[in-house]
């Protein structure tokens, strides 16, 4: 999987944490995980990053991020693999 290629081990967030950082929501980014008050959602993030776009090129890019949002983002994924996957080929 190439996501792990760039060795991202994210720091395991608390479920609470995560929950207030990523959210769904019926109607924006078409219902998918997205950080949190945002229109950024979890699989482009995911997928600039296996594109090979560092963190601190993201951030710069998005400056609304914080580094604890790609920290959700990246443990969101680690928690489904299979649903983020499905979204970046469906693009």
């Amino acid at each position: 999987m190439l996501f792990l290629k760039y060795k991202l081990n994210p720091i395991p967030m608390s479920q609470p944490t995560q929950k207030n950082l990523i959210q769904k929501t019926p109607g924006v980014c078409g219902g998918n995980a997205r950080i949190r008050d945002t229109r950024i959602a979890v699989w482009t993030l995911v997928s600039f990053r296996q594109q090979g776009a560092s963190e601190e090129e993201l951030l710069r890019n998005y400056p609304g991020l914080t580094p604890q949002d790609l920290e959700a983002a990246w443990s969101y994924y680690q928690e489904h693999l299979q649903e983020i996957d499905q979204l970046i080929a469906d693009d």
